[in-house]
């Protein structure tokens, strides 16, 4: 809201018996009000222009499960996890095997991030759109 809607709002004030009056629009809030009795000299107005906090929304991203199937950290037992916390990974890059109707399919990060949280265990089933990783995007 611009001074000019506002000195409009104010002139528009003093000449009513209105006492108290508020207005919002968008994130700014306005509020006037006035001191004395309606038709007698009152105290100057108050003008408060007030602006709600804007929240800031944290992006989290999610590498998702794409079928059903029995999570597998690793390529074999004995093997190290594809993938763990800190990791840093690239687009393509595989980050663990979802075993689904006796197929191994090959889970692939799309794109370069860093790995901040592995959400299922090793042998969990995992179904459609299950978050896997909770990853943080590099910037490209």
């Amino acid at each position: 809201m611009d001074l000019e809607k506002i000195e409009k709002l104010v002139n528009i004030i003093e000449k009513s018996s209105m006492l108290e009056f508020s207005i919002q629009e968008g994130d700014t809030k306005i509020k006037m009000s006035r001191r004395g009795s309606a038709g007698a000299p009152a105290e100057p107005l108050t003008v408060v222009k007030t602006e709600e906090p804007v929240e800031k929304t944290v992006e989290e991203n999610y590498i998702i499960s794409p079928i059903v199937g029995t999570f597998y950290s690793a390529p074999s037992p004995d093997a190290e996890a594809f993938v763990k916390v800190g990791d840093v990974v690239k687009a393509g890059q595989t980050v663990c095997i979802l075993e689904a109707m006796k197929l191994m399919n090959e889970i692939e990060s799309d794109y370069d991030c860093e790995i901040e949280a592995v959400l299922v265990s090793n042998e969990q089933k995992v179904e459609y759109g299950q978050p896997l990783f909770k990853v943080k995007k590099l910037s490209d």
